[in-house]
């Protein structure tokens, strides 16, 4: 139902949310919807945001957004209280005071097809573009695009570290950069991407046979067993990079099709905020002549 002409209310915003990214496609684990808010409040102002932190608070407030849409749960896991002497706690009070509502997308805007990992394989020109790993929860039926991670066909081949170098550009800038696992050789012509933590999905990228994977947080032993197995070469770029492109999308579909203003936070969440690679050694020998 339109609300074009009319001032949307928080349960209209949830209900555009629900419809794109339902809450039943989130994992069992996973904690989406909304989180704060009266459903009949006013909104006119959204702010998009991979993480809720003092510092994306702090600019929803600064910006006078009604309304927070988030990728990641701010009460992931059980609490007992939302003391303000609690780091979760004087979010919470602070968003209730402000009047501002808080609703999350999570792994349900994940598998959504578009969704997450649509967004980032945007990012790479993918065409071609299929699930990395299916079914996603509800069991999708015949045609439904959905699942976790997205497979495609770069624009023309590239090795892996001109890859590196490519992702380093297209993707949002962060201390932690973007590093590759592999020979820098390789040549890579199909790529899988997942937005977040993806070494759950090695064994699916290795499966779908593609050239290179790409996701975040890829830890130390996995990585290098799964190198050792011949697996797809390896792309880690930051968390927050993987997701962000995401805002952008749904920021678009909240504005199209319920008429509010729309803000993108482009703040930096992600936890590493510095980065010193070693310096380059010349092993030469000294000329020593003269």
């Amino acid at each position: 139902m339109s609300t074009i002409g009319t001032t949307p209310t928080v349960a209209d915003v949830v209900a555009e949310l629900e419809r794109r990214y339902p809450p039943a496609w989130a994992e069992d684990w996973d904690r989406v919807g909304l989180v704060l808010g009266e459903p009949a409040a006013p909104v006119r102002r959204v702010l998009c945001v991979v993480d809720v932190v003092p510092e994306t608070v702090a600019e929803a407030l600064a910006a006078g957004a009604d309304m927070i849409v988030a990728h990641h749960p701010l009460l992931l896991r059980g609490v007992s209280s939302v003391a303000p002497t609690t780091f979760k706690g004087r979010i919470v009070h602070q968003l209730i005071r402000a009047g501002v509502a808080l609703h999350v997308a999570h792994t349900n805007a994940d598998v959504a097809s578009p969704g997450v990992s649509d967004a980032l394989a945007a990012r790479f020109g993918l065409t071609g573009s299929r699930p990395l790993l299916r079914p996603a929860p509800g069991s999708p039926a015949a045609g439904d695009d959905r699942g976790f991670g997205r497979i495609g066909e770069l624009p023309r081949p590239m090795t892996l570290a001109e890859l590196t170098r490519h992702a380093a550009a297209v993707l949002p800038v962060t201390s932690w950069g973007v590093r590759a696992a592999g020979d820098p050789g390789r040549m890579v012509r199909t790529l899988a991407v997942s937005g977040g933590s993806g070494d759950s999905f090695l064994g699916a990228a290795t499966a779908a046979g593609v050239d290179a994977f790409l996701t975040a947080d890829l830890r130390h032993h996995p990585a290098g067993e799964h190198l050792a197995a011949d697996g797809p070469a390896l792309i880690d770029a930051a968390h927050w990079a993987t997701e962000r492109p995401w805002l952008d999308d749904l920021a678009a579909l909240l504005r199209e099709a319920l008429d509010v203003e729309t803000l993108v936070s482009d703040l930096d969440t992600d936890p590493w905020t510095v980065h010193a690679a070693a310096p380059v050694v010349d092993d030469k020998e000294p000329d020593r002549e003269g």
